[in-house]
C-alpha cells in the first residue's frame, strides 16, 4: 500500500509546487503601492515656456535616490539638474536646466514607497508644441526580468521557511513532545530555518537591484548593499537574521537537551522556557515583516502591525503544524508513531488558529480595501477573494481531517489490543523459528570440526555471539516492518493521512497567493489614487497656461476586461482647429487597445452638434486627431464612445469650457 501511495504523493507535491511557481511567475514586479496623484506640468500638457522644475505628488511618502526623477529631452538626453527633493508633504521636485527648446519631454520616476515596494513610471509633456521623441515611455517602468522574479521567489521561500520552522516547532512543543526525538520532524523544522536564512540573505543582496536598475550585475554591488542597510527594509532583514541566530539556539535545545531529559520536573521546566522563548523569537520574526510592509503605513498603523504579527503567527501554527503532522504521519518510525492524543491537540490548535485568522484577516481586509467595490474593481481585491476561497476550501478539508481524527480515537483501544495480540503471536512464531534455526545450526556444527577438551570447537563463543546479534537485528527489522504494516493498514489512519496531504497541498497554493498579495497595491490606495487623479484633472481642465484641456472619464462596458479610464486631451482648447489625443488605460494605469473609440462634441445651449470625430490609432492605448474644429466658445459636452468587444459598448460624457 505504501509503495503505491509514494509515487502519487511525489506527483501531487510536484504539481502543487509547479502551480505555486506559476502564480509567482505571473505576479510580475511588485505593483506600485504609492500612486502618482498629480504632476506639474501635467500628463500630456503643452506649456508656453520651459518650467523651472517638474514636480510629482504621490499618495503617500516615498524614498528618493539621486536618479529617482529624470527628465529627458526628445533625443533622450537628461535635462534635469541637482537632486530631487521633497518640497511639501508628498510632493517631490527636481530642477531643470534653463532655456530648454520646444518639443516633447519625458519625465521618468523610480521611487520606493513607504511600505518598501518600488514604484516606477513615466509620462510626457511638451514645451511650445508636441514633437517626435526617441524616448520609449514603456521602457521606463520597473524591471520585471530575472531580478524581479528572484525577489518574488525569495519572498515566497522566506514566508514558507518561517511557517515550517515556527509551526513545526509549535507542533512538537504543544502537540507531540515525543516528536523532538523523531529525525524526520527534526529535519522538517531545520529545513525551515535553513530556507528562511538563505532567503533573507538573498533578499538583502537582491534589494538594491530590485528597487534600482533591475540588473543582475548589480546584485553583488556592495555600495548598493550599503544603501539598502540604511533603509527600513534593510533594517528589517538584518533584524530577521539576528533573530534567526536565536532561533538556531532554540532548535538546538529543542532537539538536543530537551529530548534527552528524563526527569519529569526538569522537562516541564524546560518546556515552559522553550515555549516562552519560542513565542518571543517567532513574534520578533513576524514583526520583521510587519514593520516594513503594508501594515507599517496607512490607516491605523499602530494597530495594524500587532494584528499582522498575530496573523502571521496563526498562519504558522496552522499550516506549519499541518506540515509537521504530515511528516509524522508518513515518515515517523514504526516504533514512534504519532499518537491519537497528539492529533487531537493539533486539531484544537488549528481551530484556534483559524479563529485568529478570521478575526485578523477581517480587520486587514477592511483596512486594505475600504469598500465593497474594491473586491471586484481592484487587483488586490480579486486576489483577496481567491485567498478567501482557498481558506474556505482548506477549512472544509480540515473538517474532514477532524472526522478521521475522531474515528481514530474511537478505534484506538481496539487497535491497541489487536497490536498487542499480533505482536504476541508473531513473537512466538518468530521465536520458534529462531530456535529451530539455532538447533539446526548447532546440530550441523556438532557433526564435524575439531573439538576442544571440553567438547566445543575453538572460537565457537565469538561465532555464537555474532550469530545471536544478527538474529536480533533480523528480529527487530521484522518487528518494525510488522508494526508499520499494521499501522498503515488502519483505514482511519490512512484516511487521515490523505486528508492532511490534501490540506498541505492547498496550503502551498494559498501561500503563493498570499505572497503575490503582499506585492500588490492595496485596493484602498488604488481607488484613492484614481479618485485623486480624476479630481485633479477635472479641477485643472480649464486653467492650464496654454489653454490645453484634459478630461478623465472612467468607463465600464459590462463585458470582460471592460473597465478602464479614457482620457481626452484637447489642445489648445479654443475656437477653431484643435489637436486631440485620446488615451485608454486599465484601472491599474496600463495602456491597452480596444476595438473602437469615437468622440462627439455638443453645445446644448446653442443646439449645436453632436459633431463626431473618429481619431486614428497611433500606439497602444493612444488615438489622435488633428484639425478638430470647435465653431464657438461655450460649455461643450464631450461624449466618448468606447467599444471593448463586438457587443460591449458604452458612452461616457463630461462637460468642459472650450474657447
Amino acid at each position: 500500500m505504501t509503495q503505491t501511495i509514494a509515487p502519487r504523493v511525489r506527483t501531487l507535491v510536484l504539481l502543487l509546487l509547479a502551480a505555486a511557481c506559476a502564480l509567482l511567475a505571473g505576479a510580475g514586479p511588485a505593483s506600485a503601492h504609492a500612486a502618482v496623484t498629480g504632476s506639474d506640468p501635467g500628463q500630456g500638457a503643452v506649456v508656453d515656456k520651459a518650467p523651472a522644475r517638474i514636480s510629482l505628488t504621490f499618495s503617500e511618502q516615498v524614498a528618493l535616490s539621486d536618479d529617482s526623477l529624470r527628465v529627458l529631452d526628445p533625443e533622450g538626453k537628461r535635462v534635469d539638474r541637482g537632486k530631487p527633493a521633497n518640497v511639501s508633504g508628498t510632493t517631490y521636485a527636481v530642477p531643470l536646466h534653463s532655456g530648454l527648446p520646444d518639443g516633447t519631454y519625458t519625465v521618468a520616476y523610480q521611487v520606493v514607497s513607504a511600505d518598501s515596494h518600488p514604484v516606477a513610471g513615466a509620462y510626457t509633456f511638451s514645451i511650445g508644441a508636441p514633437s517626435k521623441t526617441s524616448v520609449s515611455v514603456s521602457g521606463q517602468s520597473a524591471d520585471d526580468g530575472v531580478v524581479g522574479w528572484l525577489y518574488g521567489f525569495g519572498r515566497y521561500v522566506s514566508y514558507a521557511g518561517f511557517i515550517v520552522m515556527a509551526g513545526g516547532a509549535a507542533f512538537v512543543l504543544a502537540c507531540w513532545r515525543r516528536g523532538s526525538g523523531v529525525r524526520p520532524v527534526q529535519r522538517f523544522v531545520v529545513s525551515g530555518w535553513v530556507a528562511l536564512t538563505a532567503a533573507t540573505l538573498a533578499l538583502l543582496l537582491l534589494r538594491g537591484s530590485f528597487t534600482g536598475s533591475g540588473k543582475v550585475s548589480d546584485i553583488f554591488d556592495l555600495s548598493l548593499l550599503g544603501q539598502v542597510l540604511q533603509t527600513k527594509s534593510g533594517a528589517a532583514l538584518v533584524s530577521r537574521l539576528l533573530l534567526l541566530a536565536a532561533a538556531a539556539l532554540f532548535i538546538a535545545v529543542l532537539f538536543g537537551a530537551y529530548d534527552k531529559r528524563e526527569d519529569a520536573q526538569e522537562k516541564r521546566d524546560l518546556t515552559f522556557g522553550l515555549s516562552i522563548g519560542g513565542i518571543v523569537v517567532a513574534a520578533g520574526l513576524a514583526a520583521s515583516w510587519a514593520m516594513s510592509e503594508h501594515a507599517s503605513v496607512g490607516l491605523q498603523a499602530g494597530i495594524a502591525m500587532p494584528v499582522d504579527v498575530l496573523h502571521l503567527l496563526a498562519v504558522a501554527a496552522w499550516l506549519g503544524g499541518l506540515g509537521a503532522l504530515l511528516v509524522a504521519l508518513y515518515r515517523a518510525p514504526a516504533d514512534t508513531p504519532v499518537d491519537t492524543a497528539a492529533v487531537h491537540r493539533f486539531s484544537r490548535l488549528a481551530f484556534g488558529s483559524v479563529l485568529a485568522l478570521i478575526a485578523t484577516g477581517t480587520y486587514q481586509s477592511w483596512r486594505q480595501l475600504g469598500s465593497w467595490s474594491a473586491f471586484t474593481d481592484t487587483r488586490y481585491g480579486r486576489l483577496l477573494l481567491a485567498k478567501i476561497a482557498l481558506v474556505v476550501v482548506l477549512v472544509g478539508v480540515a473538517w474532514i481531517s477532524r472526522r478521521w481524527t475522531g474515528r481514530l480515537a474511537d478505534t484506538a483501544p481496539v487497535e491497541a489490543a489487536a497490536v498487542r495480540e499480533k505482536e504476541r503471536v508473531g513473537a512466538g512464531a518468530d521465536g520458534a523459528a529462531a530456535g529451530d534455526e539455532v538447533d539446526a545450526s548447532d546440530a550441523s556444527e556438532g557433526d564435524s570440526g575439531p573439538e576442544t577438551g571440553t567438547g566445543e570447537r575453538p572460537g565457537s563463543e565469538p561465532a555464537d555471539n555474532e550469530r545471536a546479534a544478527q538474529l536480533a537485528r533480523q528480529q527487530a527489522a521484522r518487528d518494525a516492518a510488522r508494526q508499520k504494516r499494521m499501522r498503515d493498514a488502519d483505514p482511519n489512519r490512512f484516511g487521515l493521512r490523505r486528508s492532511v496531504l490534501a490540506e498541505a497541498g492547498i496550503a502551498v497554493v494559498l501561500l503563493a497567493v498570499t505572497t503575490v498579495l503582499t506585492q500588490t497595491e492595496p485596493g484602498r490606495t488604488e481607488q484613492e489614487a484614481q479618485a485623486a487623479t480624476s479630481s485633479s484633472a477635472s479641477s485643472t481642465a480649464d486653467t492650464g497656461a496654454s489653454g490645453a484641456l484634459t478630461l478623465n472619464m472612467p468607463f465600464d462596458t459590462g463585458g470582460e476586461d471592460g473597465k478602464g479610464i479614457v482620457t481626452v486631451d484637447i489642445d489648445p482648447a479654443r475656437v477653431g482647429g484643435n489637436e486631440m489625443h485620446v488615451y485608454v488605460e486599465r484601472p491599474n494605469g496600463r495602456a491597452f487597445d480596444i476595438p473602437e473609440v469615437k468622440v462627439a462634441f455638443t453645445l446644448e445651449a446653442k443646439d449645436i452638434g453632436p459633431l463626431p470625430v473618429v481619431p486614428d490609432h497611433i500606439a497602444t492605448g493612444h488615438w489622435s486627431a488633428n484639425g478638430v474644429q470647435i465653431p464657438m466658445a461655450g460649455d461643450w459636452k464631450v461624449d466618448v464612445t468606447v467599444r471593448t468587444s463586438d457587443i460591449d459598448e458604452v458612452t461616457v460624457s463630461k462637460n468642459a469650457q472650450i474657447g
